[in-house]
């Protein structure tokens, strides 16, 4: 076992050896050598039939008295027939193959452990040997001899086992590549792939379970390859990113399930053709929330990582007061050590505190987002209530349906929470109905007495009306490409749009949810079973009832909620995305450029000239007077902004040549982050893994 050990060590190291030096020959010469004197030293061990075969037939002889066998033992003369005689040897603890011993082939199915080769075999017959010519690693093993013999290297000798422990080995990658793709477990599923894939044919697997303890199955192991993984996708991702003409980060932090605090960085950064990139750049744990923690862990990933800092120009934030303080926050810092980065606080962040900021504004909105809130809990808290909402969607021949909750954090869940209950808001109430008359339930009847009236009916039409505008420009901020572009285009005409939405007056616009408010409230089969009346009959006792008519109740909606409600919206999104800042001067690089605009266009050049080129000023407005004539009788006429960016910031271009100052402050206004949404998207797939 100990020359069998020694007999696989230098197979193994030779076999590394050779990938690195395949025409080495003189490795070639003393790993035939080491084979030899191996066989030497085995070969020690044999029975010397001339000089002992009689006290070895009497060994054996004795030794049957015991044995179940048929026989006498071992039989001296197998050694000298023919077909046994270049393999079979003999040794007090059974027979051996010797040249199964030398290249121990792989066992491809059956036992590990097998006779002639990791035993000895003491079945002391004739056809057993025969037996074992026929087995397919003995013939491996006579192929190998051959190979040796003919004047083929060692190596090349063991090519068969080298390609299938190499094809092992890739499959392996493979297989831990698709756990980590799709987000599964990797320590707990690796092994259990691996043995599907022996169960489905792949043998090869079988080549990676050297022994009980070594089997690349273990934690260690397969962090290793996932290091490997790692190196060999980010490499030319880290190489792309070095040549690119100007780098942003996004960055956030969060914490994950084991409440341990994460730093997200996230890349954008452009290819020669002046496409923009995405890329996830790395997860640091960091032990508090503090700016300076922060910094110092930025810095120290883009030295790791040797990004340049003098390319990076743009920093996305969550806005949050760690991130954008004035006096010490993290863009304050960094801006510090580099004074080329424009900071950005997230879009999407800053549509959702506008949205919320305008319904805190309106009282009836804010106890109306909270009352949605509660008629979710109120259904998902329990089975049976659940149930009668099902059953009422069924009688009224509407969609199944499940409230959505609204959150904060999750920015379309408002619009997607009214959109279930506006097309089932019948079967909601009926459920409600029910649920106070038929089982007394306090919680139900407070949600009928606040839902079943003319205000709450009314505002969920609005809310209808409202939010697609709100919820389309957050999926556009949301986008992985996204730019200042869409704020500069969006946000216009999403302000427009509410602007139509609250001069309807008493016309609302036709198709709106707030057109069809009269006839739902009329039609027997919607909302006209639940007898809707305006909230000013639930008032204190005592008190007379005033009957309302429709058109008041709609006059007094108009002026109670619907034009603070949308008021609020455009002046929270106008004080939130007015102000560009540095961003607004891009606007210089637009087909605009080529129309006279007094000095505002010069304005913005100098603005952008003296944040990214101090020093050359003078030729940024060379080559802007150039670059007007070609947007408005050249190549760049009736281009949009965004193809003209991606003009100037192409390399393989010309005009990146013609003028290299416009061209860097095209790649500029590209790369520079919105918004943080991918940092979000990388903590939620941080959780869901």
């Amino acid at each position: 076992m100990f020359a069998a050990s020694i007999q696989m060590s230098i197979e193994k190291y030779f076999q590394r050896l050779k990938r690195s030096h395949p025409e080495d020959a003189q490795t070639e010469a003393s790993t035939s050598a080491a084979l030899a004197a191996v066989t030497d030293r085995e070969s020690h061990s044999e029975i010397d039939v001339d000089a002992t075969g009689s006290s070895g037939r009497a060994d054996t002889t004795e030794s049957t008295t015991t044995t179940k066998h048929r026989g006498s033992g071992f039989n001296s003369e197998w050694l000298k027939m023919p077909e046994f005689k270049n393999w079979l040897y003999y040794t007090q603890h059974g027979m051996f193959c010797r040249m199964c011993r030398q290249h121990k082939p792989t066992a491809k199915k059956g036992p590990a452990k097998r006779a002639f080769v990791e035993f000895g075999a003491q079945i002391y017959r004739k056809d057993y040997l025969d037996r074992h010519i026929t087995t397919e690693h003995h013939q491996e093993s006579i192929k190998c001899q051959a190979s040796l013999s003919s004047g083929i290297s060692v190596m090349d000798s063991f090519e068969p086992t080298v390609v299938v422990e190499h094809e092992a080995v890739i499959g392996g990658f493979k297989c831990l590549y698709w756990l980590t793709k799709n987000e599964i477990a990797h320590h707990t599923n690796y092994s259990k792939l691996l043995g599907l894939a022996e169960l489905l044919g792949c043998d090869y697997f079988r080549k990676l379970k050297i022994d009980k303890r070594n089997n690349y199955r273990s934690h260690r192991i397969i962090d290793d390859m996932l290091e490997i993984l790692a190196e060999v996708v980010e490499e030319p991702i880290l190489s792309d990113i070095r040549s690119s003409q100007a780098i942003s980060l996004e960055v956030d932090e969060s914490t994950d399930v084991s409440m341990s605090r994460q730093l997200d960085l996230h890349v954008r950064y452009l290819d020669k053709e002046g496409h923009v990139f995405n890329q996830f750049l790395d997860l640091v744990p960091i032990p508090d929330g503090k700016a300076d923690t922060i910094v110092t862990a930025i810095k120290n990933v883009m030295l790791k990582k040797a990004i340049p800092t003098e390319k990076l120009y743009g920093l996305g934030t969550d806005g949050a007061a760690v991130m954008t303080g004035r006096v010490n926050g993290v863009a304050k810092q960094l801006t510090d050590s580099f004074p080329k980065i424009v900071s950005v606080a997230c879009a999407a962040h800053r549509l959702a505190l506008a949205c919320k900021d305008s319904s805190n504004d309106v009282k009836y909105m804010a106890t109306f987002r909270d009352h949605l809130q509660e008629l979710y809990l109120y259904f998902r808290n329990s089975a049976n209530r659940t149930a009668t909402l099902k059953a009422a969607s069924a009688t009224l021949g509407v969609s199944d349906l499940k409230i959505k909750e609204v959150k904060d954090t999750r920015w379309l869940s408002q619009h997607r929470a009214i959109e279930t209950l506006q097309r089932n808001l019948s079967a909601v109430l009926g459920a409600l109905a029910e649920e106070a008359e038929m089982r007394r339930c306090p919680g139900a009847k407070g949600l009928y007495t606040f839902c079943a009236t003319y205000r709450f009916v009314a505002a969920v039409c609005l809310q209808a009306d409202v939010l697609p505008h709100l919820a389309r420009l957050s999926k556009i901020f949301q986008k992985s490409n996204v730019n200042f572009l869409h704020i500069k285009e969006q946000v216009p005409v999403t302000i427009q749009s509410l602007k139509s939405i609250k001069e309807a007056a008493h016309t609302p616009l036709p198709g709106s949810f707030l057109s069809q408010l009269q006839q739902d409230l009329d039609d027997p089969q919607r909302l006209g079973a639940f007898n809707i009346k305006h909230e000013e009959e639930r008032n204190r006792r005592g008190q007379d009832i005033k009957e309302m008519q429709r058109e008041e109740q709609w006059a007094r909606f108009q002026r109670d909620v619907i034009h603070p409600y949308i008021t609020g919206l455009e002046k929270h999104l106008h004080r939130r995305f007015h102000e560009l800042d540095i961003l607004g001067a891009f606007s210089v690089l637009g087909p605009q450029s080529a129309v006279p605009q007094d000095n505002r266009d010069i304005a913005n050049l100098q603005i952008l000239a003296r944040k990214f080129f101090p020093q050359h000023e003078k030729e940024v407005l060379q080559e802007w007077l150039s670059f007007k004539n070609h947007a408005l009788i050249g190549a760049f006429k009736n281009k949009t902004q965004e193809e003209l960016l991606s003009l100037l910031a192409s390399e393989f271009d010309e005009w990146a040549n013609l003028y290299p100052f416009l061209s860097l402050l095209a790649s500029i206004a590209l790369v520079i982050p919105i918004s943080s949404v991918n940092c979000e998207r990388d903590f939620s797939t941080m959780n869901r893994t």
